[in-house]
C-alpha cells in the first residue's frame, strides 16, 4: 500500500484504522457470545438433540 501525501491520507489511515478496529471488535463480540451460548447450554439438552 502506497504512502501517498496530501489532505486525504490522515483521514484514509483513520478509516483503516476504525474499519480494523471495528472488525475486531466485532470478531470478539462474535467468539465470546459463542462461548457464553456454549457454557449456558444444558447438557441434557445437547445430548437429546444429538
Amino acid at each position: 500500500m502506497p504512502f501517498t501525501p496530501g489532505p486525504y491520507s490522515g483521514v484514509s489511515t483513520l478509516a483503516l484504522v476504525a474499519r480494523a478496529s471495528a472488525f475486531g471488535v466485532g470478531v470478539v463480540y462474535g467468539s465470546i457470545k459463542l462461548s457464553i451460548l456454549k457454557a449456558t447450554k444444558p447438557k441434557k439438552e445437547e445430548a437429546a438433540h444429538h
